[in-house]
Parts: structure tokens; C-alpha cells; sequence
């Protein structure tokens, strides 16, 4: 797959607007402010591929992007209280929409912030991906903003925060220092990208 030759293709903001599945997808999941914007970016080496706001739950569309014939689903940050009745009814039916519809969905990388235990809404969205047998892995994510020894102590609890951690993929990311796209990158391309008989990568 070719990284640097990713085109951001549409918004949809109701799950009624959400285009047919054509190509294996992986999607971003996460509270709002937690980094989805920035880790897309840092994974196809981009600045302004995927807007980043400083404001929490300012994307309110599922925002889809295409590289290497594989299509990525930025959703929309859950958690931010400040969002109407009918906004949060219109959020969820949208998340719903798209995570229990018809997609080649091949994982959803679930962004925790790792500088604090998970949340409430983080717990429910792992206990919602293990129910549903939905294929994930964790991102921790401003691992850069921790020191050594918060960061050891971090990790160290996670066992006891997350469900069914000894069975997780975690994966710990710095969009300051690049840490974890490597292993994203070959998490995702392992995943997607058909391969050969001899187990190199096909056209497709």
C-alpha cells in the first residue's frame, strides 16, 4: 500500500446517506478530542488530510478517506456532553448505522487517550466491539505527553481497566515522535491488502 496517495472522498452526516461498502474498510473510533484527525494524518504523512479542531465534538459527519483500495471511516467522537437531544439521537443512529450495516468492515482501531484510565464511554464502546465479535485493536494515544515513569505506570494498569486485555492488540502512538505507525501500518496492510500464492501483495 502506498501511504502517501490517500484522497479524502466524502461526509455523511445520517446513517440513510452512508454510501454501499465497495472496498475492505478500517475505521477510527474514539472520544472526541482523543486524536482520530491527527493519527490519520500521521498515517499517510499528510498535515491537513483530516481536519484536526481543538474543539471536542466539533465533527459531527463520518468523514471516509481512500488509499491502496481501502476505504477509512473517521467517526465521529462520542463523550462530549455539550451536544443537543436530537444531536446525540442523530449520533448514535449514524455510529449504529454504519458499524451494524453491511460493510467489509475489517477492524475499527478504538483511540484511548492513554494519559488517563479509560472512560465510561470507552468501556462501553470495547464491551459493544467484544459482544458483537467486531474485529479491533486499542491506540493509545499522546503517549508523547507522559513521562517514563507515568507512562510504565500507565500500561501497568491497563490490564486491570480494559475486558479481556491479555486478548487485545495495543499498539501505543505519538504523533510527535511517530511511535506506532509503523505497526499500524502493517496491522492494517495484513489485514486488507490480498496477497499471492507466494504471499506477496496482489494488484488489485
Amino acid at each position: 500500500m502506498n501511504w502517501n496517495i490517500a484522497e479524502f472522498t466524502a461526509a455523511y452526516g445520517t446513517a440513510a446517506q452512508l454510501p454501499r461498502c465497495t472496498t475492505p474498510e478500517i475505521a477510527f473510533a474514539g472520544r472526541s478530542n482523543v486524536g482520530k484527525s491527527t493519527l490519520i494524518n500521521k498515517l499517510f504523512q499528510r498535515k491537513n488530510l483530516a481536519r484536526v479542531s481543538s474543539v471536542p465534538g466539533k465533527t459531527a459527519t463520518i468523514n471516509f478517506y481512500r488509499c491502496g483500495g481501502v476505504t477509512f471511516a473517521d467517526l465521529p467522537g462520542y463523550g462530549y456532553a455539550k451536544r443537543s437531544k436530537s444531536e446525540l439521537v442523530r449520533w448514535e443512529a449514524l455510529i449504529n448505522g454504519y458499524l451494524q450495516g453491511e460493510r467489509d468492515l475489517r477492524a475499527v482501531l478504538l483511540l484511548i487517550d492513554m494519559r488517563h484510565p479509560p472512560t465510561k464511554n470507552d468501556l462501553q464502546m470495547v464491551d459493544f466491539l467484544i459482544d458483537t465479535e467486531m474485529p479491533f485493536a486499542i491506540v493509545l494515544t499522546k503517549a508523547d505527553k507522559l513521562n517514563k515513569t507515568e507512562r510504565a505506570a500507565r500500561l501497568a494498569a491497563l490490564p486491570d481497566e480494559l475486558p479481556q486485555y491479555e486478548d487485545l492488540s495495543v499498539t501505543v502512538f505519538s504523533s510527535v515522535t511517530g511511535e506506532g505507525v509503523a505497526p499500524l501500518r502493517t496491522l492494517i496492510e495484513e489485514i486488507t491488502v490480498p496477497v499471492d500464492e507466494n504471499g506477496e501483495p496482489s494488484e488489485r
